[in-house]
């Protein structure tokens, strides 16, 4: 169904160029849209006028018109007067409603199968059927972008997405839930991660201008046929959920990226703790203070190197290496040695997935 505020513009936009007055009344005669300050006509005449077999009418010195929704009435228009131009005005705004009307429902059509094709709920050969008949080439590569945005309740974040200029007409825009909704978007051999990357950061600029805030943009990788669309969604979904467990919530990041964060995401949670026992045995990395895990996280950012570490910790270096020799001699793990510093490393990511999972159960 288009919007009320869509059928006043096209009522003002008319009225500018031909100086006719217009209205658009629902079958119960409850004013929708109108370009005078005054209703038109009252209630008992259109519903009278509803109830007729007359497609158009002179009535009270006003054309009436019925606008029809796929042979379904929809509304009803009155334009003001009775020559001939009020006629053909009344004639040209009935057609632009009507192929409103289609339009919107093609599109709606668009959304209701893009958005059952995400969920996968339609059989493969449901899926090449109502693409055909919608008209989607089935072939085309798309890439699969989850947008979730902070906004008010006076804002709708799918039409805001919508109208935003970066977005192509050949795109699909639907919503997922209450608080995201998945672009999906055509790619060429040219697009790579990069580019999806910095089409993210343009998507987020967008929304900054039109006031939301805290956006989050994941993205899948490509699919190369209509098929394998769900799956560029799903793994959107999952970069959304890694990222938030791992990576502290980058405003754009892609499924590609996720590195070890994505192995550790799929583990079960007995295999996770059987690991921190091997490599922590009986000490609890619970145990390390704010302090320690600065020094850990700063010492692995600067890849094992001791100098830089102590550098951007303000602290002496030998300050530095007292404490890698503390928390050797309690977890037995030297991070300065590789395979130990790799060890420790995924140590830490499996004991974060595993607070996730126990925050969310």
């Amino acid at each position: 169904m288009i919007s009320n505020q869509m059928l006043q513009d096209i009522l003002e936009g008319i009225y500018k160029i031909v100086a006719v007055n217009l209205s658009v009344y629902d079958l119960q005669g409850r004013i929708i849209a109108q370009t005078s300050e005054q209703p038109m006509d009252d209630t008992e005449t259109i519903e009278a006028f509803v109830a007729s077999m007359a497609e158009s009418q002179v009535l009270n010195g006003k054309q009436y018109f019925k606008v029809f929704d796929d042979k379904r009435l929809e509304y009803v228009l009155l334009s003001d007067g009775e020559a001939e131009n009020s006629f053909t005005v009344g004639k040209l705004a009935v057609f632009q409603i009507e192929r409103l009307l289609v339009a919107y429902k093609e599109r709606f059509d668009k959304e209701n199968f893009v958005k059952n094709l995400l969920l996968d709920n339609l059989l493969l050969v449901d899926i090449y059927n109502r693409a055909k008949k919608l008209k989607i080439d089935v072939e085309q590569s798309r890439v699969a972008f989850l947008i979730e945005a902070t906004y008010g309740r006076e804002q709708n974040l799918l039409e805001i997405i919508n109208e935003l200029p970066v977005i192509s007409e050949t795109d699909f825009v639907t919503a997922v839930d209450e608080k995201s909704v998945v672009l999906i978007s055509e790619t060429s051999g040219e697009d790579n991660q990069e580019s999806f990357i910095e089409y993210g950061h343009k998507i987020q600029n967008e929304l900054r201008k039109s006031g939301l805030n805290e956006i989050r943009i994941a993205i899948g990788t490509v699919a190369e046929g209509i098929r394998d669309v769900s799956r560029s969604y799903k793994e959107a979904q999952i970069a959304l959920e890694v990222d938030k467990i791992f990576y502290d919530n980058r405003p754009v990041v892609a499924y590609s990226q996720l590195g070890i964060g994505r192995l550790i995401y799929q583990l079960p949670l007995p295999l996770c703790k059987m690991y921190i026992g091997e490599v922590f045995k009986d000490y609890s990395p619970k145990m390390f203070d704010e302090e320690t895990l600065t020094t850990i996280y700063k010492f692995f950012e600067n890849n094992l190197n001791v100098s830089e570490t102590s550098r951007q910790l303000y602290i002496h270096r030998n300050t530095l290496v007292y404490r890698l020799d503390k928390i050797q001699k309690t977890t037995n793990l030297d991070l300065r040695n590789f395979e130990d510093a790799i060890a420790f490393r995924i140590a830490l990511m499996v004991v974060k997935y595993m607070e996730h999972m126990e925050t969310e159960n």
